[in-house]
């Protein structure tokens, strides 16, 4: 919580912190080459890892970062939407889980990129290199998209079993209006 105690080891905070301001506003663009940029005069040492969102930031600028974090906030929002409709309370618990633990995993690593808080070497969702993190959570997203699809077939059920319901009731009622 006190950050001045530590100056030598906030290093990569304090680069990522300089990175994503140099980006400016519509960044410096995608795979620039220059020895200026953080990415590619070694400023960071895990910059394909723990500290992607600052190489976002500066390649992108802040409307880049920003449409970033709401394309996950999309995936957020999605993804409560589908847990919601889950058929059961395991799909509705599970899809939660898997959810809370993506959009956790993101600001982690948003909080330690813009020096919210302490380097943790959470990688950022979909992004950071690693084969293991995608896997998992690919894995992750096909699990949601599992529970989705038992949600849709259930919600499809009750629509066929309202209408069949309503037809039985019309019927019901064209019966009695012919016989008076």
């Amino acid at each position: 919580f006190y950050p001045d105690r530590y100056g030598e080891a906030r290093y990569q905070q304090n680069n990522s912190i300089i990175a994503i301001g140099s980006g400016q506003l519509k960044g410096k663009g995608l795979f620039n080459t220059t020895i200026a940029s953080v990415k590619n005069g070694n400023f960071l040492s895990e910059e394909q890892t723990d500290f992607i969102f600052a190489v976002i930031g500066e390649e992108l600028g802040f409307v880049g970062a920003l449409a970033l974090i709401a394309l996950f906030a999309a995936l957020l929002v999605q993804g409560v939407c589908i847990a919601l409709r889950a058929p059961d309370l395991y799909g509705t618990l599970l899809g939660i889980g898997i959810i809370s633990q993506v959009g956790w995993q993101v600001f982690l690593h948003i909080g330690v990129g813009t020096a919210l808080l302490p380097n943790t070497g959470i990688s950022l969702p979909f992004f950071s290199s690693g084969g293991t993190s995608l896997l998992l959570l690919l894995g992750e997203m096909g699990v949601m998209l599992s529970i989705s699809r038992a949600g849709n077939a259930r919600e499809k059920r009750l629509a066929d079993q309202h209408r069949a319901e309503t037809e039985r009731i019309l019927q019901h009622s064209r019966y009695r209006k012919t016989t008076v």
